[in-house]
């Protein structure tokens, strides 16, 4: 008998064991992060438990509603090395994250109710497109790997910009071209060396070289209207470009095809004034006559050892280019409906025949309405602004989309209309809430609420 009693206990105190252990292992996977900084009254709450005060050091838990009072902001830590500054009168829901080292599956959804927040972002936000995103009542932001500030506007914003006697900035768009469509992997590597992916809506800038993966291809479209085809494992590089829509003729735009297949529809700059309009390859320059035309490089042409039918094709299919060959003076002009060949013994050779990119024409690929336009948008409007410090944003309603790239403000109204006003909202340009890397955020905090700022630009 006594032996039964003692297995009946084993018994038990192994499933209480259990118990505990599988509750102590929900618990760890329900751990989003923790608070690094608070000032001011504030909580976080899990559904059916009493409220947290946030105080630094505070765990933070998968469905915790955070709340800031009056004058009460918090910097929150997540696992994945996400930073926020809670502002003010903000409510943040931390609806789902998940986040395990290295797995494939990691992602969080937040539930902005009120108020807002500065972010810098972490792991989970470049692994995926869809990954990470920020739900409000009136659109979604989907986070693309990026530094950004969202604040959900009734009113109170606009008050905060009437007392601020600074003049606006315009919401100028430092990219140079958007993608429009991407099949398969697209990066960019920028001067540094740094390599990020492109989704669709992502920026690329001047000294960005960006690439195709195997069996990729992507359309991009510049702020002239240029519009350019990128076939599979291409590799193209913007080495200058400048545009002013009210000066188009003193804009430049110097691009290198280093590798594959690309396609190209000039815009405004070439139309404007095509001296200022040059693509090279490492075999000929291609100038511009206001043009159409299809480049394959391979072989010598992108510097790679080839097959002997390898090198550079060009074709035209409207207007016409001038081509010279590296280290000749000689040009030749191709008119719509001619092309060449140059393989590696530089002999050229005339094409009848135009060759199947594969690709489709740039011209052919509709490109958003709002890819770059600006318009008018009042500080005092009703709904949710979004400025992006670097990285990509998409602001997505029931009604619209609208990408934003580095040092882009966007909105989106109570209706769901999207815009990029044309000027930064002064509320967020003047911001004084600390950002949430500030190395001393409360002596951040005391010099803002004191009117001392110590970079007139905190935005940038």
């Amino acid at each position: 008998m006594r032996a039964a009693k003692d297995v009946s206990h084993w018994l038990a105190t192994l499933l209480a064991g259990g118990l505990l252990l599988v509750a102590a292992s929900a618990h760890a996977q329900s751990t989003a992060g923790e608070v690094e900084f608070s000032r001011g009254v504030g909580f976080a709450q899990t559904p059916g438990e009493t409220p947290r005060t946030l105080g630094k050091g505070l765990v933070l838990r998968e469905g915790d509603r955070l709340t800031t009072s009056e004058g009460a902001s918090a910097i929150i830590k997540l696992a994945d090395g996400t930073r926020m500054t809670l502002r003010p009168n903000s409510e943040l829901v931390l609806q789902q994250y998940q986040f395990h080292e290295n797995a494939p599956d990691n992602n969080y959804l937040m539930q902005l109710v009120r108020g807002g927040f500065r972010a810098v972002t972490g792991v989970i936000s470049k692994s995926s497109p869809n990954a990470a995103r920020v739900q409000t009542n009136t659109a979604t932001i989907g986070i693309r790997g990026t530094d950004f500030d969202a604040r959900v506007c009734s009113g109170e914003c606009g008050q905060e910009s009437s007392q601020i006697q600074e003049a606006s900035r315009p919401n100028a768009i430092q990219a140079s071209a958007k993608v429009v469509t991407v099949q398969g992997d697209l990066f960019a590597v920028d001067g540094a060396g740094l390599r990020r992916r492109l989704v669709a809506g992502g920026s690329v800038y001047p000294g960005d070289v960006v690439e195709t993966a195997r069996g990729g291809q992507a359309v991009l479209a510049f702020r002239d209207d240029t519009r350019i085809t990128l076939g599979s494992q291409s590799r193209f590089r913007v080495d200058n470009f400048v545009y002013d829509d009210k000066n188009a003729g003193e804009g430049r735009f110097l691009a290198s095809i280093l590798r594959g297949s690309v396609r190209t529809l000039t815009g405004l700059i070439a139309k404007a004034n095509n001296r200022n309009v040059g693509f090279s390859t490492a075999t000929a320059t291609i100038g511009i006559r206001g043009t159409g035309f299809d480049v394959n490089c391979t072989g010598v042409c992108a510097g790679e050892p080839g097959e002997p039918d390898a090198g550079l094709t060009l074709w035209t299919w409207l207007g016409a280019i001038e081509v010279g060959q590296t280290g000749q003076t000689a040009l030749q002009v191709l008119q719509a409906g001619q092309g060449l060949f140059i393989p590696a013994s530089g002999a050229v050779q005339p094409i009848a025949n135009q060759p199947n990119p594969g690709t489709p024409r740039p011209d052919e690929v509709p490109v958003p309405p709002k890819l770059f336009a600006t318009e008018a948008v009042s500080d005092a409007a009703e709904g949710l602004f979004v400025f992006v410090r670097d990285g990509h944003i998409e602001i997505t309603s029931a009604r619209d989309v609208l990408e934003l790239g580095r040092g882009e403000a966007g909105f989106a109204s109570v209706t769901g209309e999207t815009a990029r006003p044309s000027l930064i909202p002064k509320f967020i340009e003047f911001d004084r809430v600390p950002l949430p890397n500030s190395r001393n955020p409360l002596l951040s905090t005391v010099l803002g609420e004191s009117g001392i700022r110590s970079n007139s630009q905190v935005c940038k």
